[in-house]
């Protein structure tokens, strides 16, 4: 966390002016950065919620490995499908597959559903089923 603060001030010519409107303060350790839009960086700064940037890495880390992106791919495109379909569809082994969706059950990627002795998956409503939605 930042311990010092300092008012986001700007050079204009030779001479260093403090924002008088500034709501954010900038972090001592960066007032001796260059700064072009004071009103930006409030902006910015208000949208740093870091214990949120860090829920949205967690889920975005799911599209990083190319056996889950596959697999999402294709239970997006067929819904609700079977490991064993979904195996035949992707060419990957029935135990990777069983693998990887417990992987997507546990970050809640995707959704078990149970059909009688066939258990099916589906994509949950996260912020990585709009993404995957995109073109």
């Amino acid at each position: 966390m930042v311990k010092v603060d300092q008012m986001i001030s700007f050079w204009r010519g030779r001479t260093r002016l403090w924002n008088p409107d500034a709501v954010h303060l900038l972090p001592a350790d960066r007032s001796d950065h260059r700064v072009i839009d004071a009103e930006r960086i409030c902006q910015a700064i208000a949208a740093l919620d870091h214990e949120a940037i860090q829920a949205r890495a967690r889920h975005f880390a799911v599209l990083a490995d190319p056996t889950r992106l596959t697999l999402l791919t294709c239970i997006m495109a067929a819904g609700p499908i079977s490991v064993s379909d979904l195996a035949a569809a992707t060419g990957i082994n029935d135990a990777t597959v069983s693998q990887t969706l417990r992987h997507l059950r546990a970050s809640q990627t995707v959704i078990a559903e149970r059909d009688g002795r066939v258990v099916r998956y589906r994509l949950a409503s996260t912020p990585v089923t709009a993404l995957l939605a995109a073109p």
